[in-house]
C-alpha cells in the first residue's frame, strides 16, 4: 500500500489517552468545565478539538453527544437524536468544504469492542490531508436486502459487505430527509445492543459522501474474522434474509 494511502498512528500520544470503555471514572468529557478547544456548541452538545490527535497529517475533533456518560443513541429522545444528526452533518459538511482535505471522515464508536477509549457518547470527525478514504469503499457494500424504504431513504443488509458477516446500511439523497435517517440508526442500535446476539455490546457507525450521496454504515462488533485480517476476504451471514424479516416484524410493524 503506497504511504499516500496509510495513516500514522502517534504512539507516543496514544498510551497518555485516558481509558474508560469498561468505567465511568475520571472521564474527561463529564468534567464539562475543564474541556479545552470548545469550537461550538449546541447544549448538551459540545464540539472540540481532540485533545489528543494520534493520526498524524489530520485534524481530529470530537462531538459531545450529551451530558449524560451512561447515556446511548438507542435511548436518546427524538428531539434530541435529530438535533444530534444535524449537528453532526452540519459540522462535517463544513470540514469537507475547508478544500484542504481529501476527505474526511465522520464516525462513532461504542462499545469495547468498537475501537474507541471512552465510554461517553461522542463521535468524531477527522480531516485527512493525505489520504482519500473513497478510493477504498466500494460501492456495492452499501447494496443489499432492503429492511425498510421510505420517502428514498433505504434501510438494507449489504449482500456484498466490505468487512463482513453483518453490515447494515441506510442510503439517503435528499438531507431533508435526515430525521427518517436517524431512526433508522437508532432502531438499528437497539436491535444490535437488544436483540441482535446475546454477546453484542459494541457497534460502530460510518458516514460516507460518495457519488454526490451520503451513505451510513451500522456495523456490530466482535473480534474481526481471521479470514478478513489476514486475506482481505468479507464474509457474508447465511442469516441475512432471517435477520431482515426479524427487524421488520419487531420495528416496522
Amino acid at each position: 500500500m503506497p504511504l499516500k494511502d496509510q495513516l500514522v498512528f502517534d504512539t507516543n500520544i496514544g498510551q497518555t489517552k485516558p481509558i474508560t470503555i469498561l468505567h465511568n471514572e475520571g472521564c474527561p468529557f463529564c468534567n464539562r468545565q475543564q474541556l479545552s478547544g470548545i469550537l461550538a456548541e449546541d447544549y448538551p452538545i459540545i464540539y472540540l478539538a481532540n485533545k489528543y490527535p494520534v493520526l498524524k497529517d489530520t485534524m481530529q475533533t470530537v462531538i459531545i453527544e450529551t451530558d449524560d456518560c451512561n447515556g446511548e443513541l438507542s435511548l436518546y429522545p427524538k428531539d434530541h437524536l435529530y438535533k444530534l444528526l444535524r449537528f453532526g452533518m452540519t459540522k462535517w459538511h463544513e470540514m469537507m468544504d475547508m478544500k484542504e482535505f481529501k476527505s474526511v471522515l465522520f464516525y462513532k464508536n461504542h462499545g469495547p469492542y468498537s475501537g474507541g477509549t471512552i465510554r461517553h457518547p461522542h463521535m468524531q470527525i477527522v480531516g485527512l490531508k493525505q489520504v482519500d478514504y473513497t478510493e477504498n469503499i466500494r460501492i456495492d457494500s452499501f447494496n443489499g436486502c432492503v429492511i425498510d424504504k421510505v420517502s428514498g431513504v433505504e434501510l438494507n443488509i449489504a449482500e456484498q459487505p466490505q468487512i463482513g458477516l453483518f453490515e447494515f446500511n441506510i442510503k439517503i439523497k435528499d438531507m431533508a430527509e435526515l430525521e427518517r435517517m436517524a431512526d433508522y440508526l437508532q432502531i438499528m442500535a437497539h436491535y444490535l445492543l437488544n436483540n441482535f446476539h446475546k454477546w453484542c455490546n459494541s457497534y460502530n457507525i460510518f458516514f460516507y459522501y460518495l457519488e454526490e450521496q451520503t451513505f451510513v454504515k451500522i456495523m456490530p462488533r466482535f473480534v474481526t474474522s481471521p479470514v478478513f485480517v489476514g486475506y482481505g476476504i468479507p464474509q457474508v451471514s447465511s442469516r441475512i434474509h432471517e435477520v431482515r424479516r426479524e427487524i421488520g416484524e419487531k420495528y416496522f410493524k
